[in-house]
């Protein structure tokens, strides 16, 4: 086992006993990850991208689709690429009547996460509403080939099917009234009337409660210190949905990210959350760690020194990164 990883199951254990005494929903934004194309800047966000996410979430179940575009849409000028936002702003927008700017949103957040089964449902029903069932027709071969090769029997069979049958439904034609049939709205005598159930809404269908988010995010962190990656992946995206774009999970997901090789995707992880808390430490570290793995010790340096800026009396962030960075320099001749 590396040094590297006993140091940091030992802080991911210390974040899990954190989110027990206090949730995720209350913490600070202040330890998590980051990447790409020139640092991220110093200045805070105008707007909490997590309290807006919570916000629009709010507006949303409430109906107030205006409100929580509007929420969304701060939530995404921090964080563009954000899935479950994208999602949720694609709802709000199909709540207002905005079928083509559901189906940008909706695209956008496939984009990001291509496995997101609500969200290809939404935009085959979109397509649908825009008259345009041919491309409704691509999205279901897509969820039909994943229920084929799961087979029943993986964790998403059950949502893959619902998504299949409700497409399939939407796309059905009218069935035509039964010879003899009485008129519509007209009642059989001693029938009884059922109006069928309202469709679920797909809000309902998301992981919104808080406790099941922290419970995602204390799994996420058993999992990481188990060296479990990929299905830490999977719970810290289960918090991201409830939490939406908090520091704190985007590091881990680029942490997680980067023990599996996928470099480019944790950088942009920790290049997120550092755009939301710019004086997150974790993701500092993080992403200085990142450069050091690829070579780039002049960026390494330049994170180190953002660090003893905010730990001007020493953190044990700050000693770790450079501990990494001596390693990887040339001795001084």
């Amino acid at each position: 086992m590396s040094g590297d990883f006993k140091r940091n199951r030992a802080l991911l254990a210390a974040a899990a006993a954190l989110l027990i005494a206090a949730p995720l929903t209350a913490l600070a934004s202040g330890g998590g990850g980051g990447g790409g194309g020139g640092m991220p800047s110093m200045e805070a966000p105008r707007y909490d991208p997590v309290v807006e996410y919570r916000n629009g979430i709010t507006a949303l179940k409430a109906g107030d689709y205006k409100t929580a575009e509007r929420s969304f849409d701060h939530v995404l000028d921090v964080a563009p690429d954000n899935a479950p936002t994208l999602f949720l702003m694609g709802l709000a927008q199909s709540g207002e009547g905005n079928f083509r700017g559901a189906q940008r949103s909706y695209a956008h957040s496939l984009r990001v996460d291509a496995k997101q089964i609500a969200v290809r449902r939404e935009l085959a029903l979109t397509w649908i509403k825009l008259g345009q069932p041919d491309k409704a027709r691509a999205e279901l071969a897509t969820l039909q080939a994943r229920a084929t090769a799961c087979a029943a029997t993986c964790a998403d069979a059950a949502d893959l099917q619902a998504a299949v049958d409700a497409i399939n439904v939407a796309l059905a034609p009218p069935a035509p009234p039964a010879a003899g049939a009485s008129t519509p709205g007209a009642a059989t005598p001693g029938a009884a009337t059922t109006p069928p159930a309202p469709p679920k809404s797909p809000v309902s269908l998301l992981l919104t409660d808080p406790a099941g988010g922290d419970h995602a995010y204390v799994d996420a962190v058993r999992l990481i210190n188990g060296g479990r990656y990929e299905e830490a992946l999977t719970a810290l995206k289960g918090a991201q949905v409830v939490f939406g774009p908090h520091p704190d999970v985007l590091t881990y997901i680029g942490y997680a990210n980067r023990k599996l090789g996928r470099y480019d995707l944790a950088e942009s992880y920790y290049r997120q959350a550092l755009a939301i808390a710019p004086n997150h430490r974790g993701a500092t570290e993080y992403y200085g760690e990142l450069m050091v793995v690829r070579g780039d010790l002049t960026g390494a340096r330049r994170m180190l020194a953002r660090l003893e800026t905010q730990c001007r009396f020493g953190c044990a962030e700050v000693e770790d990164l450079r501990r990494w960075i001596d390693k990887r320099a040339p001795p001084q001749s």
